[in-house]
């Protein structure tokens, strides 16, 4: 019933499973989580990620370079490799790339770059391409826009009506967090009701970000129905329906050509 559009399956704390993986996923199943897409943030990920989904039908992953990792790492990320790397069924979305200019300023150039050559590389392979921005939304759109994607997540979003309608009218899809369940994010629920119910997407960004009532715990697939619940109370709809919204969603983002 659920999607859990954003989890970082390489990075998850797996000591209440023994350190099986497959154990979190089943618990995240039970939950009624029925597709998961891991997120790589660097050029190795997509080995364990291959791994796990071959394993798992329901797991599919990402490839691509976070904003935050190193110059060179950036710099490794070719249109040309990326569309290599992009051809396994299992690869359902270029990224996690974007902007993130809170934890450094030190490689903005590099940044926009190789921001550019993921929406390149996902425009060749017809794969949406997942996106972070971090104290950078004018840049992310003006990107967005500049390299005409129209087929993308603004993943965990945090961010003003002005920068959603602006992605919204690039095509793009919304995905929310466990940060839509904080008692000190209303303002970021009022963006939401704004948001067309055809384009939002869940996530738990985990091990990052767990929604309440776990918020300050290590988040994991498994708590995704909590941040549906969030914000089935911002549109006024069960979680059951705000499942199989979001669900849908997702599957018309990844049938889309």
């Amino acid at each position: 019933m659920f999607v859990d559009t954003h989890c970082h399956l390489t990075m998850l704390d797996l000591s209440p499973y023994n350190g099986d993986l497959d154990q979190a996923l089943a618990q995240a199943r039970l939950a009624g989580v029925s597709k998961f897409m891991g997120i790589s943030v660097d050029l190795e990920d997509h080995v364990k990620l291959a791994e796990i989904a071959a394993r798992h039908d329901d797991v599919g992953y990402t490839v691509g370079v976070h904003p935050c990792e190193d110059e060179h790492i950036m710099a490794q990320a070719t249109t040309d490799y990326l569309v290599q790397l992009a051809q396994s069924d299992k690869v359902w979305a270029l990224g996690e790339t974007g902007l993130d200019y809170y934890h450094s300023t030190d490689f903005v150039i590099e940044q926009k770059r190789c921001f550019a050559r993921h929406i390149e590389a996902s425009k060749i392979v017809k794969k949406p391409v997942v996106v972070h921005t971090r104290a950078a939304k004018h840049d992310t759109v003006d990107i967005i826009r500049a390299e005409q994607s129209t087929h993308g997540i603004l993943h965990c979003f945090t961010e003003d009506w002005e920068t959603a309608k602006a992605v919204l009218d690039c095509g793009y899809y919304i995905s929310f967090s466990g940060i839509i369940s904080f008692k000190n994010a209303q303002d970021l629920r009022d963006v939401a009701k704004q948001v067309p119910l055809d384009r939002v997407l869940i996530e738990t960004d985990s091990p990052y970000l767990a929604p309440v009532p776990y918020r300050g715990k290590t988040n994991e697939p498994k708590y995704v129905p909590y941040v549906a619940k969030a914000l089935a109370d911002v549109y006024h709809k069960s979680v059951e329906e705000m499942g199989l919204i979001t669900t849908q969603n997702f599957e018309n983002l990844l049938k889309f050509k």
